[in-house]
């Protein structure tokens, strides 16, 4: 008496047709083929919503769980940082450089000179490396009359001049004038504008001009913006912002441009 032989339809060998009442495939006896049709169950009800970015939410909540679930969130990062700021009670004047590769470092520097010049304060501008020539920003500033001084003291970038002793000399009357508005009571903001440069050249004695900078007068704050800035300035900062390169239209072959590079 042959025994009869019955198809393995367990969900496990059923192939890419689980719940979506398609036709799915099980082994047969003698190397053939069995189908099955599963049934679909009715859906009823709002369609879950899909997770959120950043985590928000699960597949099985409702619009009104996942903002309940983030007001929370918010609210609890609002009582951290309300916290962390109650601990933050001192004001006092910062030394802050901006040195890196990347563009921008004067240009970030100018932007914090706009931002005191709109409190009314006063600021000082002592440029170590760009000579006499019009930018944009020396325009602009000068129309805020008595509020900015501006001194630019450089003879252009060392391959201009081809004169060290000249760069010494031009370096040195620089770090005078900005040695002087550090010690003037009325400024509350000094740019020592590429001052990262003539230190890097060891144009001006490094241990000098990080025990001035130290000496400031407490509410003053002060700039020092340039590539390359020297270990025991950074050591000595309060603030070190480092600028990097990451593309750059000059190596495209685009000039420097007005309202850009100056």
């Amino acid at each position: 008496m042959e025994r009869e032989m019955k198809p393995n339809l367990s969900l496990s060998a059923l192939g890419g047709g689980e719940g979506r009442g398609e036709v799915g495939e099980a082994p047969a006896p003698f190397g053939g083929r069995a189908h099955l049709t599963l049934p679909v169950a009715p859906t009823t009800g709002p369609l879950p919503l899909p997770p959120q970015a950043g985590g928000e939410g699960t597949s099985s909540e409702t619009e009104e769980e996942v903002n309940r679930r983030h007001n929370e969130k918010m609210a609890r990062r609002r009582a951290a940082r309300e916290r962390m700021l109650a601990t933050k009670t001192e004001e006092r004047g910062l030394l802050i450089v901006h040195s890196g590769k990347g563009k921008g470092k004067s240009t970030a520097a100018f932007g914090i000179v706009l931002r005191c010049l709109g409190h009314g304060m006063r600021v000082g501008v002592v440029q170590f490396v760009k000579g006499v020539w019009s930018t944009g920003e020396r325009v602009a500033l000068e129309r805020f009359g008595d509020l900015v001084t501006w001194r630019a003291m450089g003879e252009g970038f060392t391959w201009d001049t081809q004169d060290r002793a000249r760069d010494i000399a031009a370096a040195r009357k620089a770090w005078e004038a900005g040695k002087a508005m550090l010690s003037d009571p009325s400024y509350r903001l000094v740019l020592l504008d590429e001052l990262n440069i003539v230190l890097r050249y060891d144009y001006l004695l490094v241990d000098e001009v990080v025990a001035t900078l130290k000496a400031k007068p407490r509410d003053l704050h002060v700039i020092v913006t340039g590539r390359n800035a020297r270990p025991e300035l950074i050591e000595a900062a309060d603030l070190v912002t480092e600028m990097t390169l990451v593309k750059h239209p000059f190596r495209s072959g685009v000039k420097a441009q007005p309202g850009i590079e100056f």
